[in-house]
């Protein structure tokens, strides 16, 4: 303790000489009663010129102030008070301010009055007739405004563990609020306030991801309520601070490892010592306590010793009766309290009773119209598998009586059950939950197939001849004087032009390199020729250059979709059934077929989170090249389960084939010469790239009545 206040006062003297100036300290904590009211006085060693800032907690009880600029100077942190509504003082020490933190045993609205070198703070009094033990009816702070003012804003925020808050601005530290629970939710009402038209709303904060569904404001008399709806477990607080009201609802924490959850107990503390007391006289220790009305059975004696320090007295009551094999019942605040197996037999003699007025009570027909569902599926929940009606089943799981029966009328979808009224409920209510619309899933699947490919091809032909023994004397031959050249688009074509092939045998026009460019893409190559021959056109050299370049991209989409119920395979397939023979057993042949399709087969299962798992089976086929046994069929298939969001897209698989050659042809040695050993080769390289990627984009298909 000694090291913590010298820690303390030393913050504070540092923060004091980061002030520069002379630290205030808080010398003595005091509590005085007046008319009723609870004063709290906090002595100072100067007069008091701040201004402190405070605000109230609920649960548990207490109200926090903070005091800038201000050192504790007091003996010890912890002030503890032996009467009156406040429990104890707390001195909390920072490097800026100090905070007081006044436990009390209930909630009361409170007040700060500065007066020269004190500091006040009034919890104001009872109200008459008002029952000391806490009630969710009571007011969490009275209205002290004479006039209706209107709240500034409300507002929602989540907080850092998943809770959320509900902040109300408040038009002054006055207004009054009156805090209770009502059914599964909580209603704050603000005493003599107006809500302003923009804050007459609705508020579906379900996406938040904390406890609270829904805000309601509204305006009721000179009253503002608000109604927050929360959804699951569940626990909240309240505090004010200054003009600013807050409602958190924190979902309650249970530790999910532990497949027994050990109670807890909320009730008030009590403290009991005693040595060798009558059991009996010890509950009516308790009973006083908590005001409960406690019948003791006659049954119940002994003695026991217990010491117990600052345990709810539920926990304790409990363990009184855990030590001598004692039970409980409660009816609304009477306990009756026996030994278990007194207990346990009252209760079997309950049941045992109940039991047989049900086997003579009347029995009913009532008849009930299914609108989502089939008559005799209901019929086979109702009596479970392998059940008959009008009668038990061994080992079977019936949700009728024993004397109950179904029977279903297909062609108006109608149940006709005979029951006791109890159980009639009971069918009520199970079908209700049941003959509800299933929800509808769109699966829509994109099958890309994309193919990228490139060819390049070059290659020459090269050739001569000489004509002079065999036409140099022939009159009329000689086409002028000097060398020439003719150009054609092909080897042939130049040879025409010349006159070479129309007067010279097959074997003397010689082609000694006849490499030519490859077609690409289907088509021939292109071709550029020239021929250089002498005056007399007898000698001749032919060349020919063929080149081509072939680049071409493709896609194919294919997007079937279907829609289908949760949890119910759908199938839908388009193509072709190409026929082939095959052997049948006594030797013949017969025909038969083979599918080429497009086919989606998904089954839908929508989870509670809203995502959806599918089971996809896909197949892309195509016709294949044509054998001597049939047609061959190039399949694409795929099958796997995937989790997606709703709406969302997902790639559930792909394939990527890449084929790359690159083929070189040429005179061998010819061809090794350096730029004219192009003259002696061909050259070709081609790359082929094909994908195929799938899609899958599922959504659930909104229906009012599914909403509903």
């Amino acid at each position: 303790m000694t090291k913590w206040l010298s820690v303390g006062g030393l913050l504070a003297l540092s923060a004091s000489l980061a002030w520069g100036q002379s630290p205030q300290t808080l010398q003595a904590v005091s509590i005085a009663s007046q008319s009723g009211a609870e004063i709290v006085r906090f002595e100072f060693s100067s007069a008091v010129d701040f201004k402190p800032t405070g605000f109230g907690i609920q649960s548990p009880a207490r109200v926090a102030i903070d005091l800038p600029t201000v050192a504790s100077a007091l003996a010890k942190n912890t002030v503890e008070f032996a009467q009156g509504n406040t429990r104890s003082v707390n001195v909390i020490q920072a490097p800026d301010r100090t905070r007081l933190v006044l436990n009390l045993k209930k909630y009361a609205a409170y007040t700060t009055q500065v007066d020269g070198k004190s500091l006040l703070v009034t919890f104001e009094p009872e109200a008459r007739g008002t029952p000391v033990a806490a009630s969710l009816q009571s007011a969490f702070a009275e209205s002290r405004n004479s006039d209706v003012l209107p709240l500034k804003d409300v507002d929602f925020r989540r907080g850092s563990d998943n809770s959320g808050r509900v902040v109300v601005s408040l038009p002054n530290n006055q207004t009054g609020v009156d805090l209770k629970a009502q059914g599964q939710g909580l209603v704050v009402e603000f005493l003599k306030t107006s809500l302003p038209e923009g804050l007459r709303r609705r508020l579906d904060v379900t996406d938040f991801g904390t406890p609270v569904k829904t805000i309601t404001s509204n305006q009721v008399g000179d009253r503002v309520r608000v109604l927050i709806e929360p959804t699951g477990e569940w626990e909240h607080s309240a505090y004010q601070s200054d003009d600013q009201f807050v409602v958190e609802v924190r979902p309650k924490k249970v530790d999910t490892s532990k497949l027994l959850q050990a109670p807890s107990y909320v009730g008030e503390k009590l403290s009991l010592n005693f040595q060798s007391i009558d059991v009996r006289s010890l509950l009516q220790v308790i009973a006083d306590f908590t005001n409960f009305n406690i019948v003791t059975s006659d049954t119940v004696s002994g003695n026991l010793t217990l010491r117990l320090k600052d345990v709810p007295w539920d926990q304790a009551l409990q363990i009184i009766m855990d030590s001598k094999g004692l039970g409980m019942r409660k009816a609304g605040n009477v306990l009756w309290i026996a030994p278990r197996d007194e207990l346990d037999a009252r209760t079997k003699k309950d049941l045992e009773a109940l039991q047989a007025i049900e086997r003579l009570e009347t029995l009913r027909t009532q008849s009930f119209q299914l609108n989502y569902a089939k008559a005799s599926e209901m019929v086979i929940q109702l009596r479970g598998a392998g059940g008959v009606a009008g009668g038990s089943t061994a080992g079977v799981t019936r949700f009728l009586s024993e004397r109950g029966s179904v029977i279903a009328e297909p062609r108006t979808n109608q149940l006709f059950v005979t029951d006791t009224a109890k159980k009639l409920v009971e069918v009520q209510e199970l079908l209700t939950k049941l003959d509800i619309p299933v929800r509808q899933v769109l699966i829509e699947a994109r099958i890309v197939e994309a193919s990228d490919t490139f060819g390049r091809s070059l290659g020459v032909r090269l050739g001569g001849s000489d004509l002079r023994g065999v036409n140099g004397g022939n009159a009329g031959y000689s086409v002028g004087g000097g060398n020439r050249v003719a150009f054609g688009g092909s080897y042939d074509a130049v040879s025409s032009t010349t006159g070479e092939s129309a007067n010279v045998m097959t074997t003397t026009n010689t082609s000694f390199v006849n490499l030519p460019a490859a077609g690409q893409g289907g088509y021939a190559a292109s071709s550029f020729a020239l021929s250089i021959f002498n005056s007399a056109a007898n000698r001749f050299l032919n060349l020919e250059i063929s080149a081509l370049e072939a680049d071409g991209k493709g896609k194919v989409v294919s997007s079937p979709r279907v829609i289908t119920a949760d949890q119910t395979k759908a199938l839908i397939e388009q193509g072709t059934e190409f026929p082939y023979q095959q052997a049948t057993s006594s030797g013949a042949t017969s025909v038969a077929f083979r599918k080429a399709n497009l086919k989606l087969e998904v089954t839908p299962q929508i989870t509670p989170e809203g995502n959806i798992i599918l089971e996809l089976d896909i197949n892309k086929d195509s016709k294949g090249e044509t054998t001597a046994q049939g047609i061959a069929i190039n399949t694409k298939h795929i099958k796997t389960q995937v989790l997606v969001e709703n709406g969302g897209t997902v790639v559930i698989g792909g394939i990527f084939e890449l084929t790359e050659s690159d083929s070189e042809a040429k005179v061998p040695l010819l061809g090794d010469i350096p730029v004219m050993g192009n003259l002696f080769k061909t050259k070709s390289k081609s790359t082929n790239k094909q994908e195929m990627l799938v899609f899958i984009t599922p959504k659930m298909v909104s229906d009012r009545a599914t909403n509903r």
